[in-house]
């Protein structure tokens, strides 16, 4: 099929290039014409594992190219994707500026070329419940009519886009349209030969599925911070916990994992949009205004140990941060609890030397000239008071202990995912903070 992609960030850009791998002829269109020129010379613009091969193979195949052009694409596709940016408002719902104007674009273009060929416009990008209707509506302002809109939400996890994509637990098409359903359902069969489903149903309902999916996983992630704040006054231990938890197999193993608070570009946006939809509609869901609270505060609880190790003075004291990325395998820095730690740390009149094998320079645009930014993890430990453990980098799991005591003035660490064992910190003679852990004296 020829499909065209508008907008090139994680989400379309590991779909376009993932649905050229299964043999499709698609456009990637962009207005940014510096990502479109690097993305024409081969490279990414991104952090994501496993994107550059398939990338650079469906380039050479010729089933993968970039444009600004959106005139061109619209008409050399029978399918239009929208993989466009929905960031938060300032009153914490979502942005759909960019879905409207390009659905608005569309129509233009459609009346200017007097293109009367059937196409379907596919909104990928997470938006509210009743944003196809808005796209349908801004399209048919300029008087065509022959398309349908299908809502089919994506579930990519950043650091893991293109396995996600090329196997997915499931795929969700929403559309009221059953000529539409039949030619998605068409498109995704190759993904899914494994006999995972594609799940058919309205847009309404496909709308909600993604916000309902992202805000359950941002409820179990704060779920287990609070118990995890709660164990420690209570002398459990919150990884004995989840292991008791997770063995139940209605409740199952993932997501249960306590730490500073969930990040990046979706569970913080999603949640917020689903408060204030949910808000206008008459039907507040208050369990999700908890969790957005909670997560916040959550963000502040590793600093809050550090204060208090310090007898709640800081000043000149010189911190090493290992991680910056708001998860592993990502660049992604958007609501990374590092950025609010990093940020109190200074505030409170202390220095930070940082290193991420990955986010070194989204964090320039983060935290500035505030940080040195170190070459190498054990740059980062010179001459630094303590280590503190922010994102848990595979690299960062089995470390040199001894060369981190060298280097370290006191060995100390404030470990924000519990990556280590308290047992065997205690064993090599570090003084070891977690979280929902007991300390081990």
């Amino acid at each position: 099929m020829n499909l065209a992609i508008i907008g090139t960030g994680y989400v379309g850009l590991a779909t376009g290039t993932c649905l050229a791998e299964m043999g499709n002829q698609v456009i990637c269109v962009d207005n940014d014409l510096g990502k479109i020129q690097k993305m024409q010379s081969g490279i990414i613009p991104f952090y994501e594992p496993g994107l550059e091969i398939i990338f650079h193979r469906n380039i050479s195949k010729e089933r993968l190219s970039f444009t600004s052009d959106l005139k061109k694409a619209f008409i050399e596709s029978e399918i239009v994707f929208f993989c466009l940016p929905t960031p938060q408002g300032e009153d914490g719902s979502a942005d759909l500026s960019y879905v409207i104007e390009s659905a608005g674009k569309i129509g233009l273009i459609a009346k200017e070329e007097n293109i009367q060929d059937y196409k379907i416009i596919v909104n990928k990008s997470t938006v509210p419940v009743g944003t196809a209707k808005l796209v349908e509506e801004e399209i048919k302002k300029h008087g065509y009519n022959n398309f349908d809109v299908v809502s089919n939400p994506e579930f990519l996890r950043e650091g893991f886009a293109v396995s996600d994509f090329m196997k997915p637990d499931r795929i969700v098409i929403g559309s009221e349209s059953k000529k539409a359903l039949a030619i998605m359902k068409e498109l995704y069969e190759p993904f899914v030969r494994q006999g995972n489903p594609i799940i058919e149903m309205d847009t309404a309902s496909a709308e909600v599925t993604k916000y309902a999916a992202n805000s359950y996983l941002a409820m179990r992630i704060t779920f287990m911070n609070e118990l995890a704040n709660f164990c420690e006054k209570v002398g459990a231990d919150i990884d004995l916990v989840r292991k008791g938890m997770g063995s139940d197999t209605r409740i199952g193993k993932r997501f249960l994992f306590a730490g500073i608070g969930y990040g990046g570009s979706c569970f913080p946006k999603d949640v917020k949009a689903l408060i204030k939809t949910s808000i206008e509609k008459g039907s507040e869901i208050t369990l999700l205004s908890v969790v957005d609270k909670v997560n916040t505060s959550q963000k502040l609880i590793l600093f809050k140990k550090i204060l208090e190790h310090f007898n709640s003075n800081i000043k000149d004291k010189h911190f090493a941060v290992w991680g910056l990325a708001f998860k592993p395998n990502t660049d992604d820095m958007r609501e990374a609890p590092s950025v609010v730690i990093i940020n109190e740390l200074i505030n409170h009149g202390a220095t930070v030397s940082a290193y991420d094998p990955a986010a070194m320079e989204t964090a320039r645009f983060y935290l500035g000239d505030k940080i040195k930014y170190a070459s190498d993890e054990i740059d980062a430990l010179k001459n630094s008071d303590a280590l503190v453990l922010l994102t848990e980098w595979n690299e960062f799991r089995n470390p040199d202990f001894d060369e981190i005591k060298r280097h370290l003035k006191n060995p100390l660490i404030f470990d924000g995912r519990n990556v280590y064992s308290p047992e065997k910190m205690k064993e090599l003679g570090f003084t070891y903070y977690s979280i929902g852990r007991l300390k081990v004296n």
